[in-house]
């Protein structure tokens, strides 16, 4: 067996805002293993500033995990254990050297196109018009749940959004979560979050930065709105501190990216966790291409989950590859039918 890498650099259509800035391209990286005649593909995705592997050494590491595959999935795992995106990359890869479809990797409904998952749609942070619109889109185009991104604009102007979509709908008829990406200042975290709740909103995401966990337990202890934790996670490595996090912090909910948590193993581990604890969560992708969202889905499918997943990045790119993931109306499908023009 033999490994590969390459960088690919995606172009977003528009650029797209978060608290920490706004981004106009992704840079993700790929691994190709060959088996003979067989090749598997897995993602590396990572966030600049965002993503705990984040290092100048990314691309030494992505070189010697290639030079070292012979080592094996398992064992790889644990090399790479500061390097998140790479255990989902490697671990994407060998599932996908193992299918008979590169692509196909968890057999289920919904890769048989029978069955869908439902997601958000994603409202980006930019001026109020901007965003308005964006809202009244998703809207139209079926989605139930919709996540807006606060804390770039005047709050008093977010209320405004909140506002008109409640005005025109309720909370059974549009779920609103909202993502502060630790905007909020500590001091006025609560207040805000009370505010916010009185627009019957699903969650929030992340008020307050990672690492202030004593903070953010307090928040979540008198919080009208439950809290999701999104961040905090990156960068928890050990089961032991995973658990001692979750304990100190009890959030309402928390959100799990594979890219950041080490793929689907590290996942998995963040599940059973949360669900000791009585924690609800939901997966996101971390706009990844969709070679490593359609992964991702398909894996998130076999979760059985019941609530809305953030998985409807897809369309975010110029350059993203064609491929069988199509959005209708708030669903996620796989139409088997559909060809990819990703080449291995």
């Amino acid at each position: 067996m033999k490994a590969s890498y390459f960088k690919y650099s995606l172009k977003f259509k528009q650029p797209s805002g978060t608290s920490r800035g706004v981004l106009t391209e992704k840079e993700t990286w790929f691994i190709v293993l060959e088996d003979n005649e067989k090749k598997g593909v897995g993602e590396c995705g990572i966030l600049r500033g965002l993503s705990v592997d984040d290092r100048v050494d990314y691309e030494e590491k992505l070189k010697w995990t290639c030079e070292n595959i012979h080592l094996g999935e398992e064992k790889l795992w644990q090399e790479l254990i500061e390097f998140p995106s790479i255990q989902f990359g490697v671990e994407m890869a060998f599932l996908s050297l193992r299918s008979k479809n590169p692509f196909e990797l968890f057999p289920s409904e919904f890769l048989s196109g029978e069955k869908s998952i439902e997601i958000n749609g994603l409202v980006w942070m930019g001026d109020e018009v901007f965003m308005k619109r964006q809202i009244e889109e998703k809207i139209a185009q079926g989605f139930g749940c919709i996540k807006m991104k606060i804390g770039a604009i005047d709050f008093d102007k977010e209320l405004g959004l909140l506002r008109f979509i409640r005005q025109n709908f309720d909370e059974k008829t549009i779920e609103i979560r909202v993502d502060a990406n630790g905007a909020f200042n500590e001091d006025e975290a609560l207040d805000k979050i009370n505010q916010l709740s009185g627009f019957k909103l699903h969650s929030i995401e992340q008020p307050i930065q990672k690492n202030h966990t004593d903070t953010m337990s307090v928040l979540c202890k008198n919080t009208n709105l439950p809290i999701a934790l999104d961040e905090e996670l990156i960068g928890v490595f050990s089961s032991s501190d995973k658990e001692n996090l979750l304990q100190k912090i009890m959030p309402q909910y928390i959100i799990l990216k594979p890219s950041f948590i080490g793929g689907f193993r590290g996942t998995l581990e963040w599940i059973s966790l949360a669900e000791k604890y009585n924690i609800g969560w939901w997966i996101t992708s971390a706009l990844e291409s969709n070679v490593g969202l359609n992964a991702i889905a398909q894996f998130t499918f076999t979760l059985n989950t019941t609530i809305p997943q953030g998985l409807g990045t897809g369309s975010l790119y110029t350059n993203n590859f064609d491929c069988p993931l199509v959005v209708e109306k708030g669903q996620l499908w796989y139409k088997p039918n559909l060809k990819w023009n990703f080449t291995l």
